[in-house]
């Protein structure tokens, strides 16, 4: 089955080039390649060459067998597998159609990685208390299957700041810092106002009552006076995670390219 990420498609487009397949052949395995359609969803297999990446599967309010069923027609096209919010009723139906499907239940991510490389570095994820790891995993491990190694610290909120000031050099050292933190939300703003790289700070729902969820934290990040710091939705560790591997790339890219 045609892979549909950038490697595929230059497999694809040398083979074409040397004459091994016929461009009808060709034109055949390209067929499905902007989506392909299945009862109940519509796979974007075009989403890796646009983004980098392919499409991400919210397991959330989907049966087991709709999640099954998207991770198999997803692993058929790409190497790389990613689903969050997933139960183990979920990992455990997709797993027996998806070889290789692994499962952590504390981020509640499933993922397949059939090409595993070293990550690149470059990206720290903190949490401000160990409430907040399964938000913080989430990130990591987001981070983990789109080609990253970040590195973690847990348990370092601002009711002890001199847990946080002993992983300074290590921050300071970061071209892109995750801040995931509940109750008052102060931690990213900290670090914000401690480093030159860009903070993603992630608000999670850890509080007692007056947090109302959450909101607390994400109104106190929004309104920092710490520069250099952009923030996401509540308990969001997905989208921070996969912010920080786009701004990561960036940097590797142009690294690169010196």
């Amino acid at each position: 089955m045609q892979k549909f990420d950038a490697d595929g498609i230059r497999e694809l487009l040398s083979a074409v080039a040397s004459g091994t397949m016929g461009v009808e052949a060709a034109l055949g395995r390209l067929s499905t390649l902007p989506f392909e359609a299945m009862q109940g969803a519509t796979v974007d297999h075009h989403r890796a060459l646009r983004k980098g990446f392919g499409e991400v599967i919210y397991c959330a309010g989907k049966t087991p067998a709709q999640v099954a069923g998207i991770a198999a027609k997803m692993a058929e096209r790409s190497s790389r597998l990613l689903g969050t919010r997933a139960t183990p009723e979920q990992y455990s139906a997709a797993r027996k159609k998806v070889r290789g499907l692994q499962y952590d239940p504390q981020s509640r991510v499933l993922w397949l990685v059939r090409d595993p490389k070293p990550g690149h570095a470059g990206v720290v994820v903190v949490a401000a208390g160990t409430s907040d790891l399964p938000v913080a995993e989430e990130a990591a491990r987001t981070l983990q299957v789109m080609g990253h190694d970040p590195v973690r610290i847990a348990d370092v909120g601002v009711a002890g700041l001199h847990r946080l000031l002993s992983h300074l050099p290590t921050l300071t050292e970061a071209r892109v810092i995750v801040a995931v933190a509940g109750m008052e939300g102060a931690l990213p703003s900290v670090i914000a106002g401690l480093v030159a790289a860009p903070v993603i700070a992630v608000p999670t729902s850890v509080g007692y009552g007056a947090s109302f969820g959450g909101v607390a934290a994400l109104l106190a990040m929004l309104n920092s006076c710490a520069s250099g710091l952009a923030v996401v939705n509540i308990d969001n560790g997905f989208g921070a995670g996969y912010m920080a591997a786009m701004m990561n790339n960036q940097c590797v890219q142009m690294k690169k390219a010196r």
